[in-house]
């Protein structure tokens, strides 16, 4: 088992535990030790599809699909570093993991194969809500335009920490209140990159203005050329505006 497993696996019970798999994707560990996977890019299926070196992974792969049995899986939308389509089949052919995913995945579905595990696949659109063990998620309006118009962004509510994870969005003060109803968020992860329709590194901190996190870490940034996204710059920003950040290399784990 590689590092950044059994780092997850060990971490202390009875925290609540965020770890970063890198571009947007994240675990959560709750205090009794479920698990929760949002966004998680595993392989390099984007550059093999796409066929353009714009996607060649430039960070490593520091998990396998089956080395941590997930209680719960989430793709906020079909693009594949969110769907990874050569991992996502590994961490739910266990048979117990449930898998979370947009209502227009369903044709990643079926090209994966997984019409097997129907019985653990739901389909989600904003404004659904499920309780899944330790964990109670919400899915939330995001824009990322066209090629992705039914992404879905996630307010995960667990050991009474509320974590937004913004999903592939542009700025959208408008819907400002759709997340504040959840109350005062511990942390907000959102995208910084710009490119794709997603928030830049300037409308990530107009949003953490917003929404007045008590963190913000910045994802979406380091996995492809082609993807943009300058981490000293949000940090500066971040800086200059007096807004508290975390930023976290991959493989980092962070207590909520």
């Amino acid at each position: 088992m590689r590092e950044f497993a059994q780092n997850i696996l060990t971490a202390a019970p009875g925290k609540t535990w965020l770890f970063s798999a890198g571009q947007a994707g994240f675990i959560i560990k709750s205090s009794s030790g479920q698990l929760l996977a949002i966004d998680l890019y595993l392989s390099d299926c984007v550059e093999r599809v796409e066929g353009n070196t714009g996607f060649k992974r430039l960070m490593p792969k520091i998990l396998a699909s089956d080395e941590i049995v997930f209680d719960a899986v989430i793709c906020t939308h079909p693009h594949l570093d969110h769907f990874d389509m050569d991992s996502v089949p590994g961490m739910i052919s266990n048979g117990r993991t449930k898998l979370f995913c947009s209502v227009d995945c369903r044709k990643l579905i079926e090209q994966t194969e997984l019409e097997y595990y129907s019985e653990q696949i739901r389909y989600v659109k904003p404004g659904d809500e499920c309780q899944t063990g330790d964990f109670q998620i919400s899915f939330v309006n995001c824009d990322h335009g066209t090629g992705a118009p039914d992404a879905v962004g996630v307010v995960v509510n667990v050991d009474g920490k509320v974590i937004y994870e913004a999903g592939d969005t542009c700025l959208r003060l408008d819907r400002v209140e759709e997340i504040r109803q959840f109350g005062e968020l511990n942390v907000m992860i959102a995208p910084i990159n710009g490119a794709y329709g997603n928030l830049n590194e300037e409308d990530c901190s107009t949003l953490a203005e917003a929404l007045e996190p008590t963190v913000t870490i910045p994802c979406h940034y380091g996995m492809f050329a082609s993807h943009h996204g300058d981490v000293g710059k949000f940090y500066e920003i971040m800086n200059e505006k007096n807004l508290p950040l975390h930023l976290m290399r991959q493989g980092e784990q962070f207590e909520v």
